[in-house]
C-alpha cells in the first residue's frame, strides 16, 4: 500500500511539472509628457501585454512575451535591434495620434513592480515605439540576459528572452 501511495504522490508531481505556464500581464504605466499636459493630447493611461515562462530547462530560463496593440496603433514593425534591445513601431491610431508620453512597467501578473523596466513605450509624432532593452539587466549568474527571438507575428510585437540560473 506504501509503494502504491508513493506511485500516485510520484505521478502527480509530475502532472504538476508539465503544466504549461500560463501567460502573465505586463502592466505599463503611461505618462504624459510635460508639455504634452493638455486635453487634446489624449494618451492611453495603462497598456498591458503578455509574458510567459516556457517550462524550466536545466541551466537556464526563457521568457516569451507578445504585444497585442491592434486597439492603439497599426501593424507593428521592428524599426532597431541589436544584442542587447529591439525597438518595435507602430502608427497610432487616430485617438492616440496626438500622444506625447513615455510609459514603463509598474505590475507583473497582479504584483507591483518596481524593478528596471526593461519593457518601456514612448509615443510621439504619431508613433508608438515598445522597447525591450536588457541594458543593465543581471540574471542569478551576473550575465546581462540574451534576448532570444524578436519578431512581429500577425502586425503584434513577439519576443523571447533568456538567462541563466
Amino acid at each position: 500500500m506504501r509503494g502504491y501511495w508513493l506511485g500516485t504522490l510520484l505521478g502527480l508531481g509530475a502532472a504538476f511539472v508539465a503544466l504549461p505556464a500560463m501567460a502573465a500581464p505586463v502592466q505599463l504605466q503611461v505618462f504624459k509628457a510635460i508639455s504634452a499636459q493638455e486635453t487634446r493630447y489624449r494618451c492611453p493611461e495603462t497598456v498591458t501585454v503578455m509574458q510567459q515562462s516556457q517550462p524550466y530547462r536545466e541551466g537556464g530560463y526563457t521568457i516569451d512575451g507578445s504585444a497585442r496593440l491592434s486597439w492603439l496603433a497599426e501593424k507593428f514593425a521592428i524599426a532597431a535591434s541589436d544584442e542587447f534591445s529591439v525597438t518595435w513601431v507602430g502608427t497610432l491610431k487616430s485617438p492616440y495620434r496626438q500622444c506625447k508620453a513615455t510609459a514603463g512597467m509598474v505590475k507583473q501578473a497582479d504584483d507591483e513592480y518596481g524593478g528596471p523596466s526593461y519593457l518601456r513605450m514612448r509615443f510621439a509624432g504619431g508613433k508608438v515605439y515598445l522597447i525591450l532593452d536588457m541594458t543593465g539587466m543581471r540574471d542569478a549568474n551576473r550575465l546581462t540576459p540574451a534576448i532570444t527571438r524578436k519578431a512581429v507575428q500577425n502586425g503584434s510585437p513577439v519576443w523571447s528572452w533568456s538567462g541563466t540560473d
